[in-house]
């Protein structure tokens, strides 16, 4: 996990977050995770697969199929990141196939006894 000693900026936060994005859309989930102080990786990827390839279509889709294979995940891109007015919490806007999707992947920077951290995401619809 990232670990700063002093207060980080915007840059070097969202510079972490897109690194954590690339290796969630190359499937490297344990290594996204090592990123920052994570929830359960799970949620966040039904939660993506849910807000871009399942709302996309009217196809059915096999129970867990998000979970099999995760070559959708390529197809997401960051869209914008939106940060609260102390700079202690980002969302990121995410799109599917350029499109921005209804779900936003959320963290917070925190303090710790060994200095500060991300921690997330959660998951806004």
């Amino acid at each position: 996990m990232k670990i700063w000693t002093d207060l980080p900026g915007r840059t070097d936060v969202e510079a972490v977050l897109r690194d954590y994005f690339t290796l969630l859309r190359a499937g490297r989930i344990s290594e996204a995770e090592q990123l920052v102080d994570h929830y359960p990786v799970r949620h966040v990827l039904k939660s993506l697969w849910t807000a871009s390839v399942a709302a996309s279509t009217d196809a059915e889709f096999a129970a867990g199929e998000w979970e099999r294979d995760l070559s959708w995940l390529g197809e997401l891109d960051l869209s914008h990141f939106s940060w609260s007015y102390t700079d202690s919490h980002v969302s990121i806007k995410i799109a599917y196939r350029a499109r921005t999707v209804d779900v936003e992947l959320s963290f917070w920077v925190k303090p710790t006894d060994a200095g500060w951290v991300l921690s997330g995401p959660a998951t806004y619809w």
